[in-house]
C-alpha cells in the first residue's frame, strides 16, 4: 500500500494535523470544497482564513475532488464539523476501501440524532463502528501547526487499529496515547466544549478564578456522570481526552468555545457572537444534544442546562450562574452516583 494520507476538510484542525502527518508521510492530500483555498495551499503553502501566518510543508496536496483526494490512501482523518460529518462521509462513501484507516478529530455530536461522530461514519461507511478511531486531546491547531509539544490520545476497540492510528501521527513534536474506549474519548471531547463556553461566560462576567476553578472542577464531574451512564470508563475523564483537554478548551484564548463564552458573558446577542467567530463553535450545537441526552437518561447536567438557557431560552448570564449557586445543598459525592460507579466495575 502507498504511504498516502488524505485529511478531510482544511479547516484550522484539518489543516493542522495534516501539517502533523506531512512531517512523517510523503503524500498527503488534504480535500477543500473551496477552490480558492485549494489554490492558495498549492501555490502560497498557507491557508490563512484559519492559520495566519503559517506556512504550511510543501507536500501538503489541496484539491477539491474527492476521488483525487482518497485514491489510493492508506488512511483517511476525517475533520468535518459534527454539523456536515455525514455529508462528507457520504461523499467519502464511492472511494471508501476497506483497507484503508479511518480516523476522526471531531468533537461534537450530530444534533438532530444525538449520535457520535464514530456512529455517524459508520453507519455512512457501512462498517462496524469500532473499526474507526477517534483522536482527541488538549491540541490546539494554533500550537500543533507550529510544532509546539503536543500529547494526545487515539481511542478505538480494535487495538490494531488504534495502533495504526498512532503510528500513522506520532512524532517528536506530536505524542499519542492509545485508549480502547471509544466512547469516553468521544463523550469527553464533545461535552467539554460545552464546559469551556461556560469557563469563557464566567471570565466575562469577571468572576475570576475561583469561580472559574469550580466551574471546571464541577464540569468535569457533570460530563463524567453522563459518560459513565452511556458506557464510558470513568478513568477516560482523568485523562488527556478528559481533564487534559477540559483545562486546555476552558482556560485559553485560541479555544472558539471560550472567546464565544467570553462575548456572551460581556452581553453580546448569541448572532453576533457567531458572526464575529467565523468558524464553527461546537459547544453550542454540543450543549442542544447534550441538554436532549440528559432529558434522555435521567441524568442531571446543571452546568449544561443553565448554558442551554442562555444560548436559547434567552437567560442572562448572570441570572444563570445565580441559579448554580443556588441548587440545593449535597454532599461533594453526590456528584457522581455510586451506583453508576459500582454497576460499572461491577
Amino acid at each position: 500500500m502507498s504511504d498516502k494520507v488524505t485529511v478531510l476538510v482544511a479547516g484550522s484542525w484539518g489543516t493542522a494535523l495534516a501539517s502533523v502527518l506531512a512531517a512523517n508521510h510523503p503524500e498527503v492530500y488534504l480535500w477543500t470544497r473551496n477552490p480558492e483555498q485549494a489554490a492558495e495551499i498549492n501555490g502560497s503553502h498557507t491557508n490563512q482564513q484559519y492559520l495566519p501566518g503559517i506556512d504550511l510543508p510543501v507536500n501538503i496536496v489541496a484539491t477539491t475532488n474527492m476521488e483525487t483526494a482518497v485514491a489510493g490512501s492508506k488512511a483517511v482523518v476525517i475533520v468535518a464539523p459534527s454539523s456536515g460529518m455525514r455529508q462528507v462521509t457520504q461523499a467519502l462513501k464511492p472511494y471508501w476501501k476497506e483497507d484503508m484507516l479511518c480516523v476522526h478529530a471531531t468533537k461534537g455530536f450530530e444534533t438532530e440524532s444525538m449520535k457520535r461522530m464514530s456512529t455517524v461514519i459508520s453507519e455512512e461507511l457501512g462498517i462496524q463502528e469500532g473499526k474507526v478511531v477517534v483522536l482527541s486531546g488538549p491540541s490546539h491547531a494554533e500550537e500543533v501547526v507550529r510544532r509546539c509539544p503536543t500529547t494526545v490520545v487515539v481511542a478505538s476497540p480494535d487495538d490494531k487499529a488504534a495502533a495504526a492510528a498512532q503510528e500513522l501521527f506520532i512524532n517528536n513534536d506530536f505524542r499519542v496515547y492509545t485508549n480502547r474506549d471509544l466512547i469516553g474519548v468521544e463523550l469527553a471531547g464533545a461535552l467539554k466544549n460545552i464546559i469551556a463556553l461556560g469557563a469563557g461566560l464566567s471570565d466575562g462576567l469577571g468572576f475570576g478564578d475561583n469561580a472559574k476553578a469550580a466551574l471546571l472542577t464541577r464540569g468535569l464531574a457533570e460530563i463524567s456522570r453522563v459518560g459513565v451512564e452511556m458506557g464510558a470508563n470513568p478513568l477516560t475523564f482523568a485523562g488527556l481526552a478528559g481533564i487534559g483537554d477540559l483545562v486546555v478548551t476552558a482556560t485559553s484564548q485560541h479555544s472558539r468555545n471560550w472567546r464565544a463564552g467570553f462575548m456572551l458573558g460581556q452581553g453580546k446577542p448569541l448572532q453576533e457572537v457567531l458572526d464575529s467567530m467565523g468558524m464553527v463553535v461546537e459547544g453550542i450545537r454540543t450543549t442542544q444534544a447534550a441538554y436532549a441526552i440528559s432529558a434522555q437518561l435521567n441524568v442531571q447536567m446543571p452546568i449544561t442546562d443553565q448554558i442551554y438557557h442562555v444560548l436559547f431560552q434567552g437567560r442572562s448570564p448572570r441570572s444563570a450562574v445565580e441559579a448554580l449557586m443556588g441548587r440545593d445543598r449535597k454532599t461533594e459525592m453526590e456528584a457522581i452516583s455510586q451506583e453508576t460507579w459500582e454497576q460499572w466495575h461491577s
